[in-house]
């Protein structure tokens, strides 16, 4: 016997900061022609890189 789940998160209101301006950088501004940078964050290193697909990946 299958039971569904009610999708709870499917109507749950976003919570945003009000009216804030959110900055936005090009990735080519970024990545100057590489495809792969390193950015530290509060002692930790994450490295960013973009997939053959376009896509932006992050692991730290």
């Amino acid at each position: 016997m299958m039971v569904e789940k009610p999708d709870t998160f499917k109507h749950a209101p976003l919570q945003r900061e009000p009216a804030a301006e959110v900055r936005t950088l090009e990735s080519t501004d970024i990545f100057r022609g590489a495809t792969e940078i390193a950015i530290r964050h509060e002692g930790a290193v994450y490295r960013m890189k973009i997939t053959r697909q376009g896509k932006l990946i992050l692991n730290k």
